[in-house]
């Protein structure tokens, strides 16, 4: 599985970048060397981080690894012409030795080690620290000078002593870097996307991603760890989540608008992946 390398610019006097995004960030299944820390203060879609695939949504922060790949695919409605929904990213970029390698070593900086651990398999931080870092990262939009650098210390360290916060990417997750595979990781979410609520062939998925029927699963299931009708679940169980919070639909509509065959299955998939029965679901976050 091949990611597309991303370079970062860092702007001139500046040692790291941070950004406001009005528009869906980087629509490409990608990676840095920078350490990213991201707000989605607006916008709602499918992240991919290493081998997980689930909703994110307004609110979320989230801080991702050096090198790890990921893709914040935001739902269709946000690239529709004369769209009403508008997307708010803040998000820093950084290199985690730019301040020097003896730095981190300094007992004082245990904190911001342990944020840039839990950071290689991407983590989403809740609670009271995700808004203290919300907070943190529009004051690093307008700050200046030495100020800039103590405020992402202090994010990394509210992120470091945080409890409240869950891992994205399994701990097996490895990423393998092939050059000739380029394109073909986008390819393939980028027709999943758009076709999961569908029978999706083996024959059409092989040939967006050009490769053999034959030779496909066993291609999808070495680069990703999991089986092409597992993503397809995946996907389709984020999908039905999001209909779930917006409670527009039954949950037997909510089954068949999702891709799936049958409300059996439909329940069965949900509640492995989620923990939860749709019902369940459902009312715990009417609840929150």
């Amino acid at each position: 599985m091949r990611p597309q390398l991303l370079k970062i610019s860092q702007g001139p006097g500046h040692s790291f970048s941070v950004r406001q995004d009005l528009y869906p960030i980087n629509n490409r299944w990608h990676y840095h060397g920078e350490v990213e820390l991201i707000h989605i203060k607006k916008g709602d879609g499918t992240q991919f981080v290493g081998d997980n695939i689930s909703r994110f949504k307004s609110g979320d922060v989230v801080i991702i690894g050096s090198n790890l790949p990921h893709y914040w695919r935001f739902d269709d409605t946000y690239y529709e012409e004369d769209t009403k929904s508008g997307a708010d990213i803040r998000v820093a970029h950084f290199n985690e030795k730019f301040w020097g390698d003896q730095f981190l070593q300094l007992p004082e900086n245990i904190s911001i080690r342990s944020a840039l651990e839990k950071g290689k398999r991407g983590v989403r931080i809740n609670g009271k620290a995700r808004q203290r870092i919300a907070d943190i990262l529009e004051e690093l939009m307008k700050a200046e000078g030495p100020n800039r650098v103590s405020l992402l210390m202090e994010a990394l360290t509210v992120i470091g002593n945080c409890q409240n916060y869950s891992f994205i990417s399994s701990i097996g997750f490895k990423h393998d870097f092939v050059e000739s595979e380029n394109d073909r990781i986008n390819a393939i979410y980028e027709y999943s996307i758009r076709n999961f609520k569908n029978k999706i062939h083996l024959e059409e998925i092989a040939a967006m991603a050009n490769i053999s029927p034959n030779s496909f699963c066993r291609y999808f299931k070495s680069r990703t760890r999991k089986t092409f009708s597992q993503f397809l679940i995946e996907l389709r169980v984020g999908h039905a989540c999001k209909l779930l919070i917006e409670n527009n639909f039954s949950i037997k509509q909510i089954c068949y608008e999702s891709g799936f065959n049958n409300f059996t299955s439909f329940h069965k998939y949900f509640k492995v992946i989620t923990g939860k029965s749709p019902l369940a679901y459902q009312k715990e976050f009417t609840a929150n």
